[in-house]
């Protein structure tokens, strides 16, 4: 039977007639490959999928498709009738996985308003930050959230709307009190371009204050539909070569598909990859208060959960739990990866611990609505430390300081232009103008791509330490250092030294039993001497994250820098 390659299976997919013909629409710096028969609108998506199939399960509530709309449609119409939003008015919303975020967001970018997913760890300045630089018209809260918006320093603007908790805050609205007198209601009528703004996502960065991302309702669906393409076309190539359908082919499987949400859903990984994509996969999705995956096997289990996307410490919990728990974890089909790379060791743990999975991930940033590169099964397991090849509608490029692309293999800065990429920063334009040249965007991430196009991150610009006049990557070692048995997290950062001028140091999230000189001599196996860390920090608990699901890796640093120079602590 002949093989089938990729190109060739998108090739059929993007054809004239086909489901995902290709076109071209106009950017700033030329053309750039759209979707020809995509919803042009979010609000499109919405409304085209309104079935009566299973859509949202949290704890014990249920909605279909079909429910969660009308839901919204109420929804939609308080912030039209109550609040007097309108078209790019920015509506926030700052809260758990509850249903009602999702309900939220339907309603907001249904009536061409622009959705605020704030980060729900942030405290009291930070969220009167976002909404002072939103200018965010109304808040949509639940209780912790509302608690901290009560410590902010001054009045704030944004009329506040209380998600299954009180507020003290004057003018504050109970939804469920407003939605319980609201009877049946449409959906209030809009009139939304593929070019409209639809969100502002605030990147998580560990300094200064975040930057909004605003991203159209082009951008993000091209990202959604990028991904169904590459599903069937991974489907078209395993049926030419006589095997298995691909993990998430719809097409010869009776039972409803169905995603655990673990990942907060103010991050593109849960709002993108996980929520929307849901839509027109017709996908169940069940709804996790906070990650504990004790509780996430269970739901497995109950829910007969296939599809599971979330950062490497979390699918690194699963493959854990998979060897001790009594749970049925048979359904999974899908253990995706995003917000972090993933060490090929777990890649190879995934493939062992999952006998029906075939491990997938991808590269990808808010900037670029969560796609930028995918790497599934086979592909995955053979090259466990690549991100992928990029879709249709984008294009990558690797440059050095000058700004030259360089050829295949040779390392320097990841550039990405195309159609799911964000249309710049909110109120920032200078610093689109650092970023953006001739519609390419710099990521900030080091990379090389291969004579086959698969994408390999191997470090961030600013991710590297100088030892010597030697310069060591520190993704490199900490790839090494979760390749030990007892070591489930590591960050690695540069620590002062005075005569090499920096030495690595490295705190790692571990089994007790870990010996340290024994990791050592474990590393130099894998690593040159000079990159052996010097420094290495054992903690018992996982690694302190940012919203984006990224190591804290300043925060570990500075601790690491006091426990070595405690006088020089104040």
């Amino acid at each position: 039977m002949p093989i089938l390659t990729r190109s060739e299976a998108i090739a059929t997919l993007t054809a004239s007639g086909a489901p995902y013909e290709l076109t071209d629409v106009e950017a700033g710096y030329g053309k750039q490959r759209a979707f020809l028969k995509a919803p042009p609108t979010l609000r499109e998506l919405f409304e085209s999928t309104a079935s009566e199939k299973p859509f949202i399960v949290y704890e014990n509530e249920r909605m279909t498709f079909a429910e969660a709309y009308f839901e919204a449609s109420k929804i939609a119409y308080m912030l039209v009738e109550d609040f007097q939003v309108s078209k790019g008015d920015r509506v926030a919303i700052s809260m758990r996985n509850y249903p009602e975020w999702i309900l939220a967001f339907t309603a907001i970018t249904s009536i061409g308003a622009i959705a605020v997913p704030m980060n729900a760890l942030w405290q009291p300045d930070e969220m009167e930050y976002g909404l002072r630089d939103s200018g965010a018209k109304v808040l949509f809260a639940d209780q912790e959230r509302l608690d901290r918006l009560e410590q902010c320093s001054s009045a704030l603007d944004a009329r506040v709307v209380a998600v299954r908790g009180t507020a003290t805050i004057p003018g504050a609205v109970s939804l469920a009190e407003r939605m319980a007198a609201l009877a049946g209601c449409a959906m209030p009528a809009a009139e939304i371009a593929p070019t409209d703004p639809a969100t502002i996502f605030y990147t998580s960065g560990s300094t200064g204050h975040p930057k909004g991302v605003v991203s159209t309702q082009r951008n993000i669906m091209s990202a959604l539909l990028s991904w169904e393409l590459e599903t069937l076309a991974l489907a078209a190539q395993n049926r030419a070569a006589g095997g298995a359908a691909a993990p998430g082919d719809r097409s010869t499987r009776p039972v409803q598909d169905a995603a655990l949400l673990a990942v907060p859903l103010f991050h593109v990984t849960g709002s993108h990859a996980v929520y929307l994509s849901s839509y027109r996969a017709q996908r169940k999705i069940v709804c996790m208060y906070k990650w504990d995956v004790e509780h996430a096997a269970e739901l497995i289990e109950r829910e007969r959960v296939n599809s599971f996307v979330a950062p490497p410490a979390m699918t690194g919990d699963l493959v854990r739990i998979a060897a001790t728990t009594q749970r049925d974890l048979s359904s999974l089909r899908v253990v995706g990866g995003g917000g972090a790379a993933r060490a090929p060791e777990q890649v190879r743990q995934i493939d062992s611990s999952f006998k029906k999975v075939a491990p997938n991930t991808g590269w990808g940033m808010t900037e670029t609505n969560a796609i930028g590169a995918g790497i599934n099964g086979r592909d995955y397991l053979g090259r466990p430390a690549s991100s992928g090849r990029c879709p249709v509608v984008l294009e990558l490029a690797v440059v050095d300081e000058d700004g030259t692309h360089l050829p295949v293999g040779e390392r320097g800065e990841l550039l990405v232009r195309g159609t799911s990429v964000f249309a710049g920063y909110w109120n920032r334009p200078e610093v689109d103008a650092e970023v953006f040249n001739d519609g390419w965007f710099r990521t900030g991430d080091v990379a090389y791509l291969d004579d086959e196009g698969f994408l390999f991150i191997v470090d961030r610009l600013k991710d590297l330490i100088i030892r010597g006049g030697e310069n060591i990557g520190c993704g490199h070692v900490e790839a090494a250092l979760v390749m030990h048995p007892l070591v489930h997290e590591a960050a690695v950062y540069s620590v002062p030294d005075e005569r090499l001028g920096e030495e690595v140091g490295a705190t790692v999230f571990a089994d007790g039993a870990l010996d340290v000189d024994e990791l050592r001599s474990f590393l130099s196996a894998h690593l040159a001497r000079f990159e052996v860390p010097r420094y290495i920090t054992v903690a018992v608990q996982a690694l302190p994250r940012i919203a984006s699901g990224k190591i804290f890796k300043r925060q570990l640093r500075l601790d690491a820098i006091a426990a070595l120079n405690p006088a020089d602590e104040s």
